[in-house]
């Protein structure tokens, strides 16, 4: 009598109980993608440039965003224009609701406006402007110059600078004082360069007194080349019927609020009769300019990451025909179907997880040297760079289902005898 009938049968009953720990299929996977390196580095190149793509264009697009915003224009941002809706075109249009003459200060009380005032182009009937100095060796000579009205308000928001003399003020407009105001570039043609003689200029035959000179307008830069009078003077003298446009310049982020606020403050009850300009929300140019980025470069990293999960796919197939031997003496010994799968799968999962790690690295290098080659402050969310290897390991465990599930029903006589 033999023992070994029960040993065999003893040993039998140990196969399916058997088990291995998950340092073990590390070790396993990692030894197996160090015995051929230069297949694994080239199998985690596809998963390396599909990760390094996505992480780099996410980035990229939302430092793009952020300078949208760090360098909107503060002056555009700020400001707001309204003028009555035209009707008609050309010369013959006119606005279908008259703006106040108190525009300015109808606006100037609502809460977040710096400045307020209006603007409107002169009818002179073609006159031309000539200087009337004390002395003027150079003799007078006419020029066809423009001649805008404004009310004072106006220089505080268009950001007037003067280089000499002074603003005119609300006595001025009130009283319809023939004094002006003159762009750089319209005093040097009437050769007007300093104020303290109190020069004049004539427009056709209505005389005028200089009482400042622009040095600089940061907004309508027109007025550089104007002849600039108070409302009051282009009333009484040109008759000029209303205002043509008020502009305001409102608190840093009161734009949008304000642009709601100013078509009730000048025509109560016909607020769709006014027309109302302002900036842009920044920030839905910026979220427009990352949407089309992103809509644009995350097609092509994930096309990327798809022909990186069929090259592991590909080359673990490849892996599990060349490693049958291997297969079927681990069979042999007692693995079981599932360890077979999980040694492919792990290895799988690794190749895709070094190719994450290795392209989100490289996406932040890229994303670093872009900003620094601009001068721009990089920006990155803080979950995408541990986001982006879970990405690329999913992807591998994805890419090795088949090749593992084949490895695993591989018969371990078919192996052995392969």
């Amino acid at each position: 009598m033999t023992m070994r009938p029960s040993g065999e049968s003893h040993m039998v009953r140990d196969l399916p109980s058997s088990s291995v720990s998950i340092r073990d299929l590390f070790l396993e996977a990692v030894s197996a993608l160090l015995a051929r390196p230069s297949r694994s580095a080239l199998t985690a190149l596809g998963t390396v440039l599909g990760v390094g793509a996505l992480v780099s264009t996410l980035g990229i697009a939302q430092t793009a965003g952020n300078q949208i915003i760090t360098r909107f224009d503060e002056l555009a941002a700020t400001e707001v224009v309204a003028e009555g809706q035209r009707i008609g075109f050309g010369s013959g249009s006119r606005a279908a609701v008259a703006l106040p003459w108190d525009s300015g200060d109808r606006i100037e009380r609502l809460n977040g406006v710096v400045a307020a005032g209006t603007l409107s182009d002169v009818d002179t009937a073609g006159a031309l402007a000539t200087s009337v100095p004390v002395t003027d060796p150079l003799g007078s000579t006419a020029f066809d110059i423009p001649v805008v009205a404004v009310s004072p308000g106006l220089f505080g928001a268009v950001r007037a600078e003067l280089s000499t003399g002074r603003f005119f003020d609300e006595g001025h407009d009130r009283n319809g004082d023939k004094v002006v105001v003159l762009g750089a570039a319209a005093a040097q043609r009437l050769n007007v360069t300093r104020v303290d003689n109190r020069p004049a200029i004539k427009v056709g035959e209505e005389a005028f007194v200089v009482v400042g000179i622009l040095a600089d307008v940061q907004r309508e830069p027109s007025l550089l080349s104007r002849i600039i009078i108070p409302n009051g003077a282009a009333r009484s003298r040109y008759t000029l019927a209303a205002p043509t446009e008020v502009h305001v310049e409102t608190d840093v982020g009161a734009s949008r609020l304000i642009a709601g606020q100013v078509p009730t403050a000048l025509a109560p009850g016909r607020e769709e009769l006014v027309v109302v300009k302002a900036a842009p929300d920044p920030t839905q140019v910026r979220n427009r300019v990352e949407g089309d980025i992103n809509a644009l470069f995350i097609v092509l990293g994930s096309v990327s990451l798809l022909v990186g999960a069929i090259g592991i796919a590909n080359v673990t197939l490849v892996s599990v025909l060349e490693r049958r031997g291997e297969i079927g003496l681990r069979r042999a010994v007692g693995a079981a179907r599932r360890h077979i799968a999980s040694q492919f799968l792990v290895e799988s999962t690794l190749l895709g997880a070094l190719g994450g790690l290795i392209g989100t690295s490289a996406g932040i290098l890229l994303i670093v040297g872009v900003s620094a080659a601009r001068d721009w402050t990089p920006v990155l969310e803080p979950w995408l760079p541990f986001i982006a290897p879970i990405a690329g390991a999913l992807v591998g465990l994805l890419a090795g289902v088949y090749p593992a599930l084949k490895a695993a029903n591989t018969e371990p006589i078919a192996a052995l005898r392969g």
